[in-house]
């Protein structure tokens, strides 16, 4: 089992345990929790989950459970995710975890990286958002497997001095031809994972400790309009290792498919990423009776 762990932006939505209990589901711009609560499928953790869980229906491959808290900035939420993995992940022995937008609590990621680092068989980890700035801050970046950051990010990534990414230094602000060494200074800093997908007008695939793929094409404009479209490619990259992928793979596989849903959906700038969201499956579909290489190991539908 694969588990998405992150916030919603809604204070009044508590701490929801039965997203690990059973299947959530999406349908009509809303993903459903197995407890009847609706959420609506916009940027966020939400957007991410809702990609992975449809991806992985498009793949017939059983779609990550969800831990689910609400947290506007009071980082209430985010400690109640904290304290519940800390104390039942041993329960709950996930084969992986994709966090996003956690408040970055430094003593609460450590607590709940002993508890991974505990289990008998650890799940391999994927950080975005949030989570990923306070798995840098932590000093253990590299006990992650996959980040997934945009080109600021990765400029932060590559700060050692930072310890958030309002706080990186001019001189590292990212230019696309900039990725090259920051990439080499993060990696020296220990700052981040083996692997990463950095998210721009190109895509820079890095894996095993190098770039290994670059994806540019095809390039739809009014995606830089659009919030949430980071979301949709970790949502993928998770979808693309539930189904058994090998890291290049999936994270290649994610930067491309994210393009052809764009080029599938011709969005304009104001189109909600929930509407490309909705299309995935049928554009997933089209792109696998087309493209063979980028998802060969990925099971047949």
């Amino acid at each position: 089992m694969w588990c998405i762990v992150g916030t919603l932006p809604d204070e009044n939505f508590a701490l929801c345990p039965a997203g690990l209990e059973d299947e959530s589901t999406v349908a009509d711009g809303l993903l459903r929790l197995p407890d009847g609560q609706r959420v609506p499928v916009q940027r966020g953790t939400a957007a991410l989950a809702a990609t992975a869980i449809l991806a992985c229906g498009a793949l017939g491959v059983a779609p990550p459970r969800l831990l689910l808290a609400g947290d506007s900035g009071s980082g209430a939420g985010s400690r109640a995710i904290y304290a519940w993995l800390e104390q039942n992940l041993g329960n709950v022995a996930p084969a992986g975890l994709t966090f996003h937008y956690l408040f970055p609590d430094l003593d609460w990621h450590n607590r709940v990286l002993m508890a991974v680092q505990a289990l008998a068989v650890p799940p391999r980890m994927v950080a975005d958002a949030g989570f990923m700035y306070v798995a840098k801050m932590s000093g253990y970046a590299d006990a992650y497997d996959l980040f997934t950051p945009d080109l600021g990010e990765l400029a932060f990534l590559a700060d050692e001095k930072a310890p958030h990414p309002f706080y990186t230094r001019g001189f590292l602000l990212a230019r696309e031809d900039d990725v090259p060494p920051l990439l080499l200074r993060a990696m020296e800093h220990g700052n981040c994972p083996k692997n990463m997908i950095i998210k721009g007008i190109k895509d820079y695939i890095f894996t095993d400790g190098s770039i290994t793929a670059t994806v540019e094409t095809p390039s739809v404009a009014a995606m830089e309009c659009i919030g949430g479209t980071g979301d949709l490619v970790t949502g993928l990259a998770t979808a693309f290792l539930c189904a058994g992928a090998c890291m290049n793979e999936a994270c290649t596989a994610a930067a491309r498919m994210a393009r052809l849903l764009a080029q599938h959906c011709a969005p304009n700038p104001g189109t909600q990423i929930s509407e490309l969201i909705g299309k995935l499956p049928e554009a997933l579909h089209a792109a696998r009776a087309k493209w063979r290489d980028g998802l060969a190991s990925i099971p047949a539908v």
